[in-house]
Order: structure tokens, then C-alpha cells, then sequence
């Protein structure tokens, strides 16, 4: 019952009327770099001037799509950057009801598949390269500022970045933070339960001194103004003092929902204590798991998933007694416009 009521609910935020006088434009591109080894594909929402009718993008058997106007004309004036990062094995698409719900506040918003660490590109070489994920981000805001006839126009002073899971663990390294590879693998021999370790190992970032070096690196791009961790992953390896001194206000939502391998006080409470207290906010919700950050699931889809492959239809599982998916993610989008919001005008 709760996941046709979701997807009810679903059909009523994919209806015209809801998004009001902000048609949403959608555009990709591929972006790549000087010697080519690292091409990303950028999509990016922005607000529109069109009539065109909507299509759907991220529609698959499993997760509900939104409804864009592809290559849409920019609505004129000058707009606030958001641009996300998904996690371990995501893709750009996982966020697309935040960013269709972030263009209709007025907010550009952009992402990219960070090689070697999503769905479409596990290459191990590239996943070992960790340090390039806020790169990537940093090219990603390049090329949207450099292309206001496609997008948009960027607000001077107003770029902020979102991230789920290790997508969190980018955002904090893009505004500032330092990782210590040392103290978080001494971490996981404490925490060997968490899920950051797993996938750490898994990645293999520290695999030589020139990578190690490199994940020791400052990332920080002066231009973001303001983060945004999505029950975050592998902040334990961020050292104190770097967290401490960061340089832009922080929002820290955790996944409330009992977790073994992701539990909200070893993860995103444990960072939010180690922030600047005057210019960061935590919000734990009590019935969201770490999947309720994506998409939401259509009806049938986690026994869809279950009969593929045992074990995934917790994509599609939020927690005990949860609302339903649509609600719970009404609520994330509302914390982080309002914390956008403050964050900006200040």
C-alpha cells in the first residue's frame, strides 16, 4: 500500500500544475578533458522559457522518472549552481527528483557520472583515483558558467554543492576538508562493520604513494559557497582540524533508520560534531534509510529487483513504518532550500 501510494504521489509532483511557472529545462553533454583520459558525461536542470510538453527522463523498471523539456531555452535573470554528486556505483540520475525540485525554487542544478565509481564505469583505475571526484565537480561548474546560453546564467557568490553517500564525502572535500588516508584505515580496524570501509578497500584509493598523496591534497574550490552531506560516507577519515576551520556553512542529513553499516551516529552525527557549530545544521530523519536519497521505487519494483538479484530490493526499503518515499524526500528538499536559502542571502 505504501508503495502505490508513493507512486501516486509521484504522478501528482510529475503533473504541469505542480511545477508552476518554472518549466523545467535538461540538457546533457559530454565534457572532456585536455588528455581525454577522463571524459564525463554533465547533465544539468535549469529553469526554462518553453511550452514544449514534458518528457520523462530516469524512467526505468525499477525508479520513477521526471518530467523535463529537453534543450529548452533558459529562462532569463541570474540563478543559484547547485551541483550534485551520487555515491558509490550511483549515477547522475539517482538525484533527479532533487534537482527537478531545486530548479522549480529557481536553482540551476548540474551532476555528473564520476568515472570508475558509477553504474556505467566501474574501471578500477579510475575508482582508485578518488581525489578526481572533486575535479570532476570543479569541471562540471566550468562549463555551466561557461555556457549561460545553454543553461543559464550563475549567480555571483552562489554555488553550492550536494552529495549521497560518498557523493557527501566529495562535497566536504570540494569545500575544504582534508582526508587523512592513515587515520581512516586505523579507524577501520575500530569500525570494520561500516559500510565506508567495505567500499574503501573496494577502491583502493592509497594503492601507491603518488595516490595517496594526491587523497591528502587541499580540493577546495573557493567558488562553493555552501555543502550539503545526504547521509554521507568515509567523513571518519577527515581530519579534525579541517573540519573545524571549513570555510562555508554545512547542512548534514542522516538516514534515521537503525543501520548496521551506516549507523547516523558513527557517520553524519559524528561529522556534524566535529563542524563549525555556528555555520552548520544536522537533521536526522527518523524513517529514512540510506536509499531513500534515491529515486523513488515504482510498484512491484523491489520484488523486480529481488528476483534479478537477492538483496537489492533495499534499494527500494526506507524504514520501519516510513512514509512513503514522496513524502520523505518533500521534506529533504524543503531542508536544503531553506538552508540554501539562508546560506545565500547571507
Amino acid at each position: 500500500m505504501k508503495t502505490v501510494l508513493g507512486f501516486l504521489l509521484s504522478i501528482c509532483f510529475s503533473l504541469p500544475a505542480f511545477a508552476g511557472e518554472t518549466p523545467i529545462g535538461f540538457r546533457t553533454s559530454p565534457l572532456v578533458d585536455k588528455q581525454n583520459d577522463r571524459p564525463l558525461e554533465l547533465a544539468v536542470w535549469y529553469p526554462a522559457t518553453t511550452t514544449a510538453t514534458p518528457q520523462l527522463i530516469g524512467d526505468t523498471p525499477v525508479f520513477v522518472g521526471d518530467p523535463v523539456v529537453r534543450d529548452a531555452l533558459p529562462a532569463k535573470g541570474a540563478h543559484p549552481l547547485v551541483v550534485l554528486s551520487h555515491g558509490y556505483r550511483g549515477n547522475w540520475g539517482n538525484q533527479s527528483w532533487l534537482a527537478s525540485a531545486l530548479v522549480r525554487q529557481g536553482y540551476i542544478v548540474a551532476a555528473v557520472n564520476h568515472p570508475g565509481t558509477t553504474t556505467r564505469n566501474r574501471d578500477p583505475e579510475a575508482a582508485a583515483q578518488l581525489w578526481q571526484r572533486p575535479v570532476d565537480l570543479q569541471r562540471a561548474i566550468d562549463a555551466v558558467m561557461a555556457q549561460p546560453a545553454k543553461f543559464g546564467t550563475v549567480a555571483v557568490g552562489k554555488i553550492a554543492v550536494a552529495g549521497h553517500s560518498l557523493g557527501g564525502w566529495t562535497a566536504l572535500e570540494i569545500a575544504g576538508a582534508r582526508f587523512d588516508a592513515e587515520r581512516f584505515v586505523q579507524d577501520c580496524i575500530a569500525h570494520p562493520q561500516l559500510a565506508s570501509c567495505n567500499v574503501y578497500k573496494q577502491i583502493n584509493p592509497d594503492r601507491s604513494p603518488a595516490s595517496k598523496a594526491r587523497l591528502d591534497d587541499d580540493l577546495r574550490d573557493k567558488r562553493v559557497t555552501a555543502i550539503v552531506t545526504l547521509d554521507l560516507g568515509l567523513s571518519r577519515g577527515m581530519t579534525n582540524a579541517s573540519l573545524a576551520a571549513l570555510p562555508v556553512p554545512t547542512l548534514v542529513i542522516a538516514a534515521g533508520a537503525p543501520s548496521e553499516d551506516l549507523p547516523a551516529q558513527l557517520e553524519s552525527a559524528d561529522l556534524a560534531k566535529r563542524l563549525p557549530q555556528a555555520t552548520s545544521r544536522y537533521v536526522e530523519i527518523e524513517d529514512a534509510s540510506h536509499f531513500s536519497f534515491l529515486s523513488m521505487c515504482k510498484p512491484g519494483a523491489l520484488a523486480l529487483l529481488e528476483e534479478d538479484a537477492p538483496g537489492d530490493g533495499v534499494i527500494c526499503r526506507d524504514g520501519d513504518n516510513a512514509r512513503p518515499r514522496a513524502l520523505i524526500q518533500q521534506q529533504i528538499a524543503s531542508q536544503i532550500t531553506e538552508f540554501l536559502a539562508q546560506s545565500f542571502h547571507n
